[in-house]
């Protein structure tokens, strides 16, 4: 009799398994989170918030999550080529962005590796389009899942868990743009 229960058990265990690796395969390769905004200033101000990263620290809704962060600029001031890398405490953990394309006023894209506390590459894209004197602010995070981002988006989607920083981002570009007001 226990013979049997343990069977059951060990069987119902490997079924468990089985289906949990089916449920994390059906997971969508890919992910893509967006935001949108308005901001009250024409394109050009908050343009030149997004296309240079010296200017990322007043708005970027993970720049204050480690006073200590240790940044690196490289390449160009701003526009394709410039890069920005961090290392940080276990909030910000390590990587890198590199713009990749850059039309002012209306789009930036932006090559976004980390390295720490997991591997990944993803695309950030910024697309700007006026709209009577305002701004409307779009910003994408698109990327690939892995293994093990399929199996954490079972318990919580890429959207739930990037979506409120992009949000904070926005409010707090809106904030920095629409002070500036002209370029």
């Amino acid at each position: 009799m226990l013979k049997k229960i343990v069977l059951a058990v060990l069987g119902l265990a490997v079924l468990g398994v089985a289906g949990l690796a089916i449920a994390i395969s059906m997971q969508p390769d890919e992910y893509i989170v967006t935001r949108t905004a308005t901001i009250a200033a024409p394109p050009e101000p908050v343009f030149d918030q997004i296309n240079d990263f010296r200017k990322w620290d007043a708005w970027s809704p993970w720049a204050k999550l480690d006073p200590h962060m240790k940044v690196t600029h490289s390449g160009s001031q701003s526009g394709k080529g410039a890069g920005y890398a961090w290392t940080g405490n276990s909030d910000v953990g390590e990587g890198r962005m590199t713009i990749i394309e850059s039309t002012p006023p209306s789009h930036v894209k932006i090559d976004l590796e980390f390295i720490k506390p997991f591997e990944s590459r993803s695309v950030t894209e910024f697309l700007l389009k006026p709209d009577a004197g305002k701004t409307n602010v779009t910003w994408n995070i698109i990327g690939k899942h892995n293994a093990i981002s399929k199996a954490m988006c079972l318990v919580v989607s890429m959207d739930q868990m990037i979506g409120p920083d992009l949000e904070k981002g926005l409010a707090q570009l809106k904030t920095v743009a629409e002070a500036k007001g002209t370029p």
